[in-house]
């Protein structure tokens, strides 16, 4: 399996900011993190990085089907929109976190289904499959290498924001410094949300 390096370079040049900047998964973790730390958030990344790579091959397989129904993908990312929306105001309207809270955790189940409603992930992979889907070679193993690729810097990058969630929620450890916390976080949420139907 034969990758030119500069295909190579300029696909992480793609993918590492992609994964890093604010999206969906990145502000929900770091809202859950803020709220139950990185340990209590972990089965939901794992359920996003599993939704994420087989939305990733998915798309692979079928890059050009998805460009000639373009209503479905914008319905997608109208549903997505409402999703994430819903989400932020459930966590504008809570308070900090209590004994209460433990069974409101988010799991595998959620950050499993997010990335079927997740725009942000549908236009990545669409933008990568279209400009650097032959980049380790044709046929679905060379898509899989590829969303592997992605699989290892996507993981690092939601860590990375639940971990930020959980730093910050030890610096305000008030009842009021945590619900304003909250709703930093919600309005966060709501301007993904307002992002991907812009967008």
């Amino acid at each position: 399996m034969a990758v030119e390096t500069e295909l190579l370079v300029a696909a992480l040049a793609f993918i590492v900011p992609m994964c890093f900047t604010p999206g969906p998964n990145n502000i929900l973790c770091a809202a859950h993190g803020s709220r139950f730390g990185v340990r209590a958030s972990l089965p939901m990344i794992v359920g996003m990085g599993v939704g994420w790579s087989l939305l990733g091959i998915l798309i692979g397989m079928a890059t050009g089907t998805i460009e000639q129904h373009r209503a479905v993908f914008d319905a997608l990312g109208i549903v997505g929109a409402l999703y994430i929306a819903y989400l932020g105001w459930a966590l504008f309207t809570s308070d900090s976190v209590s004994k209460k809270d433990v069974e409101e955790r988010l799991g595998f189940g959620t950050g499993f289904m997010l990335q079927i409603v997740n725009g942000k992930a549908w236009i990545h992979f669409l933008v990568l499959m279209a400009t650097f889907g032959h980049l380790f070679g044709q046929g679905l193993l060379a898509k899989v290498v590829l969303v592997l690729l992605n699989l290892s810097i996507g993981w690092p990058a939601v860590l990375t924001w639940a971990a930020f969630g959980s730093t910050l929620r030890a610096a305000f450890t008030s009842e009021v410094a945590g619900r304003r916390l909250n709703r930093v976080f919600g309005v966060a949420l709501w301007a993904v949300a307002v992002y991907l139907v812009a967008g």
